[in-house]
């Protein structure tokens, strides 16, 4: 029989790997977006269920047709600049829509959950290595509306026995190695994706933030995931759910990070090519360091980031970059 996972943001960028790694691992993904960001051409190993989170009756419906074993949560309104212009809009699509997805999760009898959380719940702690025993402190609606996901699950699980799984990290890269999906937003904010922009001539140059913090190079360090090793631990965290395990948070990170300069330099490295750059004044807000460990997530899961190199990231985004992504 069938096991179907619910994934919601199952056609963007992280939860359409997800998509393709619970196929490998023998389950069935059950896409449930709005397509708001996503994209109908990256839902390919299982089926679309175009909704809401924000509709309870869709809700209801789409687990009432399947039946999931369990719910993978990926979908979410995650820029930080935007928490902070409209946190409302962030507090309602993310906050009541993980409240309804819990409810109506419950309420199907389906109590194992596993939430795509950020490291942005611990805000300003710069220079340190985070932990999961970290202070959260958000300082942005992006950051406190997923703290508050977090604590919507703990209470779920003291009132109602559901179960989770979370993760907490900072940014990730690259692409499927074997190009089925891949990083496409539009607009595009993340780094490795905007210096690829600028190599193939897409935009006129990369613009770097700030040259003087006090790092080896001067610019800022931030820690960096492969997508691949991303959705891989989060089949891992379903699993140890499903065996019984029980509640547990897990940090997902390489504990050193990568300074913009080496990002653009390993870029170079890979495609071969020169790479534009103009050096901008700091942004506001920007901290030196932030980076996070993996020592949980590796010795309870099993988890084994082997691709989450420089060079593998780089490598395999910009392979899904020459194809044109999902606008070809």
């Amino acid at each position: 029989m069938p096991r179907h996972v619910l994934v919601t943001g199952g056609a963007g960028y992280i939860g359409s790997h997800a998509c393709k790694a619970l196929s490998r691992a023998g389950f069935v993904p059950v896409t449930f977006d709005n397509l708001s960001t996503g994209w109908r051409e990256a839902v390919r190993f299982g089926p679309l269920e175009v909704g809401d989170l924000g509709d309870p009756a869709r809700l209801a419906q789409v687990f009432d047709r399947w039946r999931p074993v369990a719910v993978m949560h990926f979908a979410a309104l995650s820029l930080v600049g935007d928490s902070m212009r409209d946190p409302a809009g962030y507090w309602r699509a993310n906050v009541l829509g993980a409240l309804n997805l819990a409810e109506a999760a419950v309420n199907a009898g389906c109590l194992d959950f596993v939430l795509s959380s950020t490291c942005a719940t611990y805000g300003d702690q710069d220079g340190v290595v985070l932990t999961e025993e970290t202070p959260q402190a958000p300082i942005n609606a992006y950051g406190g509306s997923k703290r508050a996901i977090e604590d919507i699950l703990r209470d779920f699980g003291a009132s109602h026995g559901l179960r989770s799984v979370i993760f907490r990290y900072f940014n990730v890269a690259g692409a499927d190695p074997e190009g089925e999906v891949g990083e496409c937003h539009r607009p595009e904010t993340h780094l490795i994706p905007l210096l690829l922009d600028a190599i193939a001539g897409l935009r006129p140059a990369l613009t770097v933030y700030g040259s003087d913090y006090a790092t080896p190079d001067g610019t800022c360090i931030r820690d960096y995931v492969h997508v691949a090793d991303l959705v891989e631990a989060h089949v891992l965290g379903l699993n140890w759910l499903l065996e019984g395990r029980g509640s547990r948070v897990f940090c997902l990170g390489t504990g050193r990070g990568f300074s913009v300069r080496e990002v653009i330099e390993a870029a170079r490295a890979v495609t071969n090519r020169s790479v534009p750059v103009v050096e901008g004044d700091r942004r506001p807000g920007d901290a030196t360091r932030l980076v996070c460990g993996s020592a949980r997530a590796v010795e309870e899961l099993g988890w084994r980031p082997g691709r989450s190199t420089l060079r593998a990231m780089i490598a395999d985004a910009w392979r899904w970059h020459q194809t044109g992504g999902y606008e070809r």
